[in-house]
């Protein structure tokens, strides 16, 4: 039986560029996203109240077409961070990573051994039913999977060269809406201490072999991209819905004189 690569990480092993697309609505957003050609689809199971069906839904529409399904997980056990990769999500990202001791345990649950201790099961679609040897399915799951660490709070940057240098993660993700919050400023994406995090983070995982992720529009990917960020995070179906929506109104109301 064989288990399906991460397209992200071929992508990025390649030397190219990620695109990612959030979904907030029903697997009809993963299929017409993925359908559109975005490497990878980003699920929320953080600030969204998804159970595992629903997201179990979004990953095997992002496997029809070969496109990867991270899922953003809650901050809690270690079954939050291991039960999407079970249901075989190609990458989870962890928010609010304060310190490199937090990011240590992070590795702990989420990799196999030798890099960490996630628990081992192998029965479930991440491990094609338990038809997989266990060495098999340890090295794939610790090669194929990608775990990215967000850094979203002033705290963070104290120990961000010792958390990127840290083995075991693939992509260190900057957050810019908590990061502006948590210096006082919610909301100021300009705010010079904003810009000098994200520079930042981008030279911390340049320097110790990792990718830079961050949230980007089309209109500042350019910028991004010039910065180091290899893994995009571009648009999201509820801004689509709402701009499209808008537009139709704005619309009808000048038809209609009102």
């Amino acid at each position: 039986m064989k288990m399906r690569p991460s397209r992200v990480l071929k992508k990025l092993r390649a030397g190219e560029i990620v695109s990612c697309f959030s979904v907030h609505f029903d697997a009809q957003s993963s299929d017409i996203a993925s359908m559109a050609g975005f490497d990878c689809l980003w699920i929320d199971n953080e600030h969204t109240a998804r159970d595992y069906a629903d997201i179990r839904q979004h990953i095997l529409t992002g496997k029809l077409h070969d496109t990867d399904v991270m899922v953003r997980v809650p901050r809690g056990s270690y079954s939050d961070y291991i039960k999407p990769l079970e249901l075989d999500a190609a990458g989870i990202m962890v928010p609010h990573i304060m310190s490199a001791g937090d990011a240590r345990r992070v590795i702990r649950m989420t990799r196999f051994h030798p890099v960490g201790r996630r628990p081992l099961d192998g029965g479930n679609s991440d491990g094609a039913y338990a038809s997989i040897p266990y060495p098999e399915y340890i090295r794939h799951a610790n090669e194929e999977r990608f775990i990215a660490l967000q850094i979203e709070d002033i705290e963070a940057l104290d120990e961000l060269d010792e958390i990127a240098a840290l083995e075991g993660f693939d992509i260190l993700f900057f957050g810019p809406a908590d990061f502006s919050q948590s210096i006082g400023a919610p909301g100021e994406w300009d705010h010079p201490k904003v810009l000098e995090a994200q520079q930042r983070v981008a030279e911390a995982a340049a320097k110790h072999g990792k990718t830079a992720g961050v949230p980007a529009t089309i209109h500042n990917a350019g910028r991004m991209i010039d910065m180091g960020y290899r893994f995009l995070a571009l648009g999201a179906d509820v801004l689509a819905m709402w701009d499209y929506t808008r537009e139709i109104m704005e619309g009808f109301r000048r038809l209609s004189g009102k």
